[in-house]
């Protein structure tokens, strides 16, 4: 692989990484917010769909910007915005503030998904991207467990919001960095939005959609909540509940490149393999939802979400896996759009529901609730595996001629 092919990798990693820093701060600090504004688990649940939903309002127009100004710009200008929400979080003095300023946030990270995927399609050849993507992937929960570490360490030592002033710097030197060292053959084209209504007809991808919204439900809840439940049920502290989070991030990661690994080389149809694949994840997140509501210790809540991350955090690559062999590879830029408004939709109700279950009858019900969650996404997954695609040409075949 020649140096523009890595060059081009480390800087769309690295500005994941950067990214991920700034939005998963959020999750990261949930128990700095609750004392510091004094907040029910209720009220935390809706920091988090207030960070989601900045993200699923702005994810569509910003990916079309990025189509007509190209990634350089739109990347580099949404390091900017992120940076910025992180230091508008820091400085909220009150918690209506606070939620304004996390919309913000979550609505600047609408530029990454449509802008790091189009940096890699634009400028890596065919036969090399989806290696690109998985280690540009690995970014996300890369950059989510080092702001665990970040956000929760610092707040030990100084302020809370000591954390969220690094991670602003970081965001902006990467982005100055990024600015003045990537370069890309796209200069953009015209703004459109993804036609979905190509996509209506297609059933399975419809039943697929569906279960990404319990799969991101599952998602952004156990990173909301997993640093305060460690430290008000465990009774740990808040900077091993970091810790814990981190090794939810880290196990995400080697779930995302082994399962990726996998389906490739498992043999049968990719539709069914691979569809399996991620009907194993969602039933084993469902089986470790359990086994999390049933710890005691700091060793066995370690242990329960480090193995939850790698269910739960690892099948987001899978998930657009199945998704290119349910549609044309003409259809997929739509489809992506779509698939990732449906993880991010299902993060909007969950949350504050999982909250309100542990303000008002226990963190266990709220465990089992996710669990709940996650299998009502396996049976559906197993309609996708089971129901024949709705195009002869699926995108996993027109790579595979090519």
């Amino acid at each position: 692989m020649d140096r523009s092919y890595w060059k081009t990798v480390s800087l769309v990693t690295i500005w994941q990484i950067s990214a991920s820093i700034c939005y998963y701060a959020i999750f990261a600090a949930t128990p700095f917010f609750r004392d510091a504004f004094g907040l029910s688990r209720f009220s935390v649940g809706l920091v988090v769909t207030t960070l989601t939903l900045g993200y699923a309002v702005f994810l569509l127009p910003l990916g079309a910007l990025t189509d007509r100004f190209g990634e350089r710009l739109t990347l580099t200008l949404g390091l900017i915005g992120l940076a910025t929400g992180t230091l508008l979080v820091a400085g909220a003095p009150t918690y209506a503030l606070l939620l304004a300023a996390v919309f913000v946030l979550g609505s600047a990270y609408g530029t990454a998904i449509p802008g790091t995927n189009k940096a890699v399609f634009d400028n890596i050849d065919p036969g090399r991207q989806n290696l690109a993507m998985g280690i540009k992937q690995v970014g996300v929960t890369g950059g989510s467990g080092i702001s665990a570490l970040l956000i929760t360490g610092l707040a030990g030592a100084f302020v809370w919001q000591t954390g969220f002033f690094v991670a602003a710097s970081v965001g902006v030197i990467v982005a100055v960095a990024f600015y003045l060292s990537y370069s890309s053959d796209s200069d953009g084209g015209v703004a459109d939005y993804p036609d979905f209504r190509a996509l209506l007809s297609n059933r399975p991808y419809l039943v697929l959609m569906t279960a990404g919204l319990f799969l991101g439900a599952a998602l952004f809840t156990t990173t909301g909540y997993t640093v305060l439940y460690v430290e008000e049920s465990i009774g740990a502290s808040v900077g091993f509940g970091g810790v814990v989070l981190a090794l939810v991030q880290l196990f995400g990661s080697v779930g995302r490149v082994l399962t990726g690994w996998l389906s490739d080389v498992l043999p049968g149809e990719p539709r069914v393999t691979i569809g399996l694949l991620l009907v194993v994840q969602s039933l084993g997140s469902a089986v470790m939802f359990v086994v999390v509501a049933s710890t005691s210790t700091e060793f066995g809540a370690a242990v329960a979400f480090a193995v939850l991350g790698f269910f739960v955090l690892g099948y987001t690559g899978v998930y657009y896996s199945v998704m290119a062999t349910l549609v044309t590879a003409d259809e997929m830029g739509g489809a992506t759009a779509g698939g990732q408004l449906a993880l991010t939709s299902g993060a909007l109700v969950a949350p504050p529901a999982f909250g309100y279950l542990a303000d008002t009858v226990g963190y266990r019900t709220s465990w089992l609730f996710l669990a709940a969650v996650v299998t009502v996404a396996a049976v559906l997954l197993v309609q996708v595996v089971r129901t024949p695609p709705a195009v002869e040409n699926p995108a996993v075949t027109d790579a595979a001629e090519k």
